[in-house]
C-alpha cells in the first residue's frame, strides 16, 4: 500500500491525530515534512482555507490550495469545494497572526507535489491502486488516487456489464481499487472491471437449474440481457413485462463456457433502485500485465493488455 493516501484515509490514523491534536507536535511535523491531514473549515473571500490545529489557527493560501492553482490550469473549485472536507498538507511555517497568537501556514500544493515526485510518477500501466471515489459523471469517475489528486476513470472501464450511469456502481466517498490504464502529459487514466473477476470466475459462482436475482441491462426483440454480476450477465428469453433497469428473478437454463453464454429464463420482474455495494475484487496483486476475461477454449478472446 502506498504511503500516499486518497485524502480522508489519513485523518483518524493515531500519527495523524497525534501531529493534530497536539500544539507541540507541529514545529516536529514541519521540521520533518510530515503530510498530515485535518478538516477546511472556512475558505474566505480570497479563497484561502482555514483550519484548527489542536486549538492553533492555521491556513491554507490560495495559491497552496492545489497543484496548479498558481499556474492556473486548476480552478478555484478545486479549493472552495474542501470545505467540511480533509485536506492533505505539509507545514510550511509557523508563525504569528495580528494579535500575536500562533498561526500555522500550510501547503496542499507541496503535499500534491510530494505525492506526484514520489509515488504517481513511478507508476505505470497495470499498476492496482487504492483510489477514493470524489466525483461522478455521465462519463465516468473521478477518483483520488492520492494527496487529493484526481483520475479518471471512464464508464465502459468500470465493469463488463454496461451501466447507465457511475452511481449504479459507486458512490462518492468509497473506498475502491483501480488500475492504471494510462499516465500521459500528467493526466491519469484508470480502468476497474479487470478486477471484478473473469467470466469463469463470475460464472462459478453460478449452477445450471437455480433461480437467481439480476438486473435487467437492455431488452431486445430476441431476448433481455440480465447482469448477474457486474462483470457476468446472460440473455434471456423474451418476456413482456421486461423493462430495462428493473430487477428480475431468473432461472439459470444452461452455461455453455466455449461460447461466453448463460441462457436465462426471467420468472418475474420488480422494480429496482439502486444501491451501491463495495465490489468484490478477485485480484490481490499490485500489479497486472494482461488480463483474459474470457475462458480458455472459448471461441472469442477478451482481454485487456496494458503497456
Amino acid at each position: 500500500m502506498s504511503t500516499f493516501l486518497p485524502e480522508g484515509n489519513l485523518l483518524a490514523t493515531e500519527e495523524n491525530l497525534t501531529y493534530i491534536n497536539n500544539p507541540e507536535k507541529l514545529f516536529e511535523a514541519m521540521q520533518k515534512r510530515k503530510i498530515l491531514e485535518a478538516k477546511a473549515l472556512v475558505c474566505d473571500r480570497a479563497h484561502n482555507l482555514h483550519l484548527n490545529l489542536g486549538g492553533v489557527k492555521a491556513v491554507i493560501p490560495r495559491e497552496e490550495g492545489a497543484l496548479g492553482i498558481r499556474e492556473g490550469r486548476v480552478r478555484d473549485i478545486a479549493v472552495i469545494s474542501r470545505v467540511n472536507r480533509p485536506v492533505c498538507f505539509v507545514i510550511t511555517d509557523i508563525t504569528a497572526d495580528e494579535n500575536g497568537n500562533p498561526l500555522a501556514v500550510l501547503s496542499r500544493e507541496k503535499a500534491q507535489r510530494m505525492c506526484f515526485e514520489n509515488y504517481i510518477d513511478t507508476l505505470m500501466a497495470g499498476d492496482i491502486v487504492d483510489a477514493k471515489v470524489s466525483r461522478l459523471e455521465t462519463f465516468g469517475v473521478f477518483a483520488d488516487i492520492g494527496c487529493g489528486i484526481a483520475a479518471l476513470m471512464p464508464i465502459d472501464t468500470i465493469s463488463v456489464s454496461r451501466i447507465v450511469h457511475p452511481r449504479e456502481r459507486f458512490e462518492a466517498g468509497m473506498d475502491i481499487k483501480a488500475v492504471i490504464k494510462s499516465i500521459e502529459n500528467g493526466r491519469i487514466s484508470l480502468s476497474h472491471k479487470e478486477l471484478l473477476g473473469t467470466w469463469k470466475q463470475n460464472a462459478d459462482m453460478f449452477a445450471q437449474g437455480e433461480t437467481v436475482t439480476g438486473i435487467i441491462r437492455s431488452v431486445e426483440s430476441y431476448g433481455s440481457f440480465v447482469e448477474l454480476t457486474p462483470n457476468l450477465a446472460g440473455l434471456a428469453e423474451p418476456y413482456p413485462e421486461a423493462e430495462e433497469g428493473m430487477q428480475a428473478s431468473v432461472y439459470i437454463k444452461s452455461i455453455i463456457p466455449n461460447k461466453m453464454k448463460i441462457k436465462l429464463i426471467i420468472i418475474d420482474t420488480f422494480p429496482y433502485n439502486y444501491s451501491p455495494k463495495q465490489p468484490e475484487y478477485f485480484v490481490s496483486e499490485s500489479h497486472i500485465d494482461r488480463f483474459r476475461y474470457s475462458p480458455e477454449g472459448s471461441s472469442r478472446v477478451v482481454e485487456t493488455v496494458f503497456e
